[in-house]
Parts: C-alpha cells; sequence; structure tokens
C-alpha cells in the first residue's frame, strides 16, 4: 500500500512539473518571444495582432526545430552534483514564470533567463547541488557582452542605412544577404547530421562528396551553398524595393522579424523544457516530445499575452523608423543564432531592447528614455537575484509539504 501511495505522489509531482513547465512557455510566450516583430509594430508595417500570431506561429517552430541544446544546458548544465528532480523543477519553473508575470503586468520585459537560470541554481542548492562555476562564468560574460553587442551592431548598422553615398536599395539588399548567408550555416533538427542537427551548407556540401576546407571543417562547397542562398535573398528583396521602395523595405522588415521570432523560439524554449530534462530522460522519451510541449506553451502564450510587451517595446523605448528597426533586428538574429550554437540561455528582451536602443540614438538620445531604461536594468539584476532566492526557498517549502 505504501509503495502505491508513493508511486501515485511521484506521478503527481511528475505531472505538475509538466504543467509547470507548460505555464512557462506560456510566459515565454506572451514576453520574452514578443520582442522580435515589435519594431515591425513600431514601424507601423504589421498591427499588433497579426503580429502577435505571427510571433506565436514562428517561435513554436523555431523551438522545435533548434530548442534541444540550450534546453540540455538548462537541465543538465547550472547546477553540479544531483540531477534536477521533478519538484525542484516546480519551484524552479513557478518561480521564473511568476516573475516573467509580473514583467508581462507591469509592461517591464523580465530577461526570461536571468529568471530561470536564478530559479534553476536556487531550486538546485537548495537539493543539495553544488555551484557550476564554469558555467556561471561562460554566461556571465555572455550576458554582459549581449547588449552592448547588441546595440553597437545595430548602431552602425542604422548609420549605414542613413548614408546618403549609398542607395536605399543597395544597403538593405546587402543587408538581406547576409541574412540569407547566416541562415545557410544555422543548424535544425530536421537536417540529418552525424550531431544530430545539420546545417544547410554542410548538408549540400556533404552530398556532393565534400570539398577542400577553408576553415576548419567549413569547405568550399558549404561557403558557395552559402553564397547562392545569400544572392537569391538579395535578389528577391531587390526585385521588390524596385516595385516599391516602401513596400519593399515593409516586407523585408516583416520577413527579418519572422526569421528572429524563429530565432527566439529555439533559443527560448530551452528555459521551460530545460528542467525537466532529467525527467523525461528517466522515461527514454524522445527529446522532440519534450520540445513539443514547450513549443506548444510559446505559440498558445505568444497569441494570448504577447500584445502589451509588444506595446512596450515598441513604443516606449524608441520612436522607430522602419530603416532603425530593421536595424535593431539584424543584432538579434545574429546573437540568437550564436547563443544556440553555443547552448548559451540568454533573454532575448536583452537583445531587442540592445539593439532598439542602438539604432535610436543614430538620431540622438532623444529618441531613447532614458528612465524606462535605468527601471528595467534594476528589473534585470533584481530578477537574478530575487529567482534565486524564491526558488531555494519554495523548493525547501515544497518539500516540507510532500516530504522530499
Amino acid at each position: 500500500m505504501t509503495i502505491v501511495l508513493q508511486a501515485s505522489a511521484s506521478l503527481l509531482v511528475a505531472g505538475a512539473a509538466v504543467l509547470a513547465s507548460l505555464g512557462m512557455a506560456w510566459a515565454l510566450g506572451a514576453s520574452s518571444n514578443s520582442p522580435p516583430f515589435a519594431p515591425a509594430v513600431g514601424a507601423n508595417a504589421l498591427p499588433t495582432m497579426r503580429a502577435a500570431f505571427f510571433i506565436g506561429t514562428f517561435a513554436a517552430l523555431g523551438a522545435l526545430a533548434q530548442g534541444g541544446s540550450i534546453s540540455e544546458t538548462v537541465g543538465k548544465g547550472l547546477i553540479d552534483g544531483v540531477s534536477i528532480s521533478p519538484l525542484a523543477a516546480i519551484a524552479a519553473l513557478l518561480t521564473a514564470a511568476g516573475f516573467i508575470a509580473v514583467g508581462v503586468r507591469t509592461g517591464y520585459p523580465i530577461p526570461a533567463a536571468f529568471a530561470t537560470t536564478g530559479a534553476v541554481v536556487g531550486a538546485g542548492l537548495a537539493l543539495g547541488g553544488v555551484p557550476a562555476y564554469d558555467t556561471y562564468q561562460r554566461l556571465g560574460m555572455f550576458w554582459v557582452a549581449v547588449p552592448f553587442v547588441s546595440a553597437t551592431i545595430a548602431y552602425v548598422t542604422a548609420t549605414l542605412l542613413r548614408r546618403d553615398d549609398v542607395s536605399e536599395e543597395l544597403s538593405v539588399s546587402l543587408l538581406s544577404a547576409v541574412v540569407g548567408f547566416v541562415l545557410a550555416n544555422v543548424e535544425f533538427t530536421f537536417i540529418p547530421a552525424a550531431s544530430g542537427t545539420g546545417t544547410l551548407a554542410d548538408y549540400l556540401s556533404r552530398s556532393l562528396g565534400g570539398a577542400p576546407a577553408l576553415f576548419g571543417s567549413y569547405d568550399a562547397f558549404a561557403f558557395g551553398t552559402s553564397l547562392v542562398v545569400g544572392a537569391l535573398v538579395f535578389v528577391f528583396v531587390r526585385r521588390e524595393m524596385r516595385r516599391s521602395m516602401d513596400a519593399g523595405i515593409r516586407k523585408f522588415l516583416i520577413g527579418l522579424g519572422a526569421i528572429v521570432a524563429f530565432s527566439s523560439g529555439g533559443s527560448q524554449v530551452g528555459l521551460a523544457t530545460g528542467p525537466l530534462e532529467p525527467l523525461f530522460a528517466s522515461f527514454g522519451t524522445p527529446g522532440i516530445v519534450l520540445l513539443g510541449l514547450g513549443a506548444l506553451g510559446i505559440l498558445l502564450g505568444a497569441w494570448m499575452g504577447s500584445p502589451r510587451l509588444l506595446q512596450a517595446v515598441s513604443r516606449e523605448y524608441s520612436q522607430l523608423g522602419v530603416r532603425r528597426s530593421i536595424a535593431a533586428l539584424i543584432p538579434g538574429f545574429l546573437i540568437a543564432q550564436t547563443a544556440i550554437a553555443l547552448g548559451i540561455p540568454f533573454s532575448f528582451n536583452n537583445v531587442i531592447i540592445g539593439g532598439v536602443i542602438g539604432s535610436g540614438l543614430v538620431v540622438g538620445s532623444a529618441g531613447v528614455s532614458a528612465r524606462k531604461i535605468g527601471f528595467t536594468v534594476l528589473a534585470w539584476l533584481g530578477t537574478l537575484v530575487g529567482t534565486l532566492a524564491v526558488g531555494f526557498g519554495l523548493y525547501r517549502g515544497l518539500a516540507l509539504v510532500v516530504g522530499a
């Protein structure tokens, strides 16, 4: 009888952990996956509700296609000495989701990576684990660099777009070619490879038998494929801009927002699914099932809860035009794909807000709300410390209640 009761209690805890993960994914869809289309909304290129629909769709697809690496880092790399239990996952996910919900309610985007990392570390320490200092150092360096790198790339891009000696048709088309080149080298779960995920450039290179290496394992066929993809995107965007300059730029902005939303889903879903990695692994469940759970939550969260954050990011941080909006999104795409490749959880709000600020500074500091930025930075720091403390205390409290 006792064994049966214990088994039932374990199943209830596991079920509650799955629900907590779904709730966290919902919060991410409403919060951290909202900024990719915020510049398009701010530039009046897309209505808010339609942007929310696109966010959910593309972010969910990105979660399925690219979410595995960061999910593994969150689930297994943030704490040493113990495996995150279902009860610890509940404590961490409820803590992180609660902080993010407060951000959605108040209009201040809470960095999901800070919230989840702090909560998982807090719950893991309460479980008896020890800090994974090497991981923290790697994350800290990346997090500190993100807003500065994002703002710098956005500022340089926006400055180039405003140059009188380079036609707008050429500058925007060249930027689209860069995006196409990078896309050819992005890893997806649906492209077969020995590592489990592959790139279009690498897949075509292997199909053609390979070629002399240029950089490490990167060969001439892969490079040629990337150039071809970039050229095709260049031709398409330039043709659209020749038909109508304004319409062409707006189409590129919306397309770029879709790509960034896709990248956002891939980089953020692991924050919701990571704490459940040990649980699903113990049942031998394929990783795509866990990512599917996260994708569903992100889809629903974006459709139901993202409009408020869309308005906050698009209109309160900087009054963006179409060209500065493009400059704000370019670093979001590049940094997100870098983080996915490295398996580093990070806050997409960090990237997009940095890009919005950097592009806004092109026309002077009056285009940026210093007060809003100051409150946001304080909220970010408070999130990391607060979630660690709450995650630690919540796990200890739950353990007393269920007798873990």
